[in-house]
């Protein structure tokens, strides 16, 4: 049985923008706001991924996911080129570093933009369900996107207490979701690849070909 989660959230309202990182985060989130009588719409917006075929395998998961519970899902531009621009002088910051803090406030930045034109007043993302994420940086970078967008809010929440982490887990393996490896830009890949070889954190072409 999943944990019974009673939800508060910041203005009264039936629905939300949930920006979605992939199928795996958004599992106990989305659960518990539908037993709330919340109905999230799922925004896709995530430049930061790559390569492109890990991208649109998140992604297609996550539309799966979507349509099997009847949810509502928005395809933001994919556009890697504009996100590694963003991102410059940044490149060697470690995880939850600056680089993280300017890739959060770009995608809530959009997410809280697409939640005004769409006439939702609220958005949160599955970001903040991921404990390798800074909630701090999320929440910080949720503020000041909201701040942007008179009559939108951020719901600053810990989605990862009163047994929701454990509840993600067990949904994950339920449903069978693939499990990604990293975070999901380049740089968290070549970390990766880098910590899997005993090796420190240099880029390398191969670390960042597609």
């Amino acid at each position: 049985m999943p944990p019974r989660v009673p939800l508060t959230p910041p203005v009264a309202t039936d629905q939300l923008l949930l920006h979605t990182c992939c199928a795996p985060c958004s599992t106990a989130i989305v659960e518990c706001l539908l037993d709330n009588g919340i109905t999230p719409v799922l925004y896709y917006f995530n430049p930061n991924i790559h390569p492109e075929r890990e991208y649109r395998l998140r992604k297609a998961e996550t539309i799966a996911h979507a349509e099997r519970l009847g949810l509502r899902f928005i395809d933001a531009d994919y556009d890697p080129a504009d996100w590694v621009a963003r991102m410059r002088g940044l490149e060697q910051e470690p995880e939850r570093g600056k680089r993280c803090a300017r890739c959060f406030d770009q995608r809530l930045r959009a997410t809280a933009a697409e939640a005004a034109a769409q006439g939702l007043t609220l958005f949160a993302t599955t970001l903040s369900t991921s404990r390798w994420k800074d909630l701090a940086q999320i929440d910080a970078a949720g503020a000041a996107a909201a701040a942007a967008n008179p009559g939108v809010h951020y719901w600053a929440r810990n989605w990862r207490k009163q047994g929701l982490t454990e509840r993600r887990n067990q949904l994950v393996r339920e449903l069978d979701f693939y499990q990604q490896t990293y975070c999901g830009c380049l740089y968290s890949l070549r970390d990766a690849r880098a910590r899997e070889r005993g090796q420190p954190r240099t880029a390398t072409r191969a670390d960042t070909d597609t």
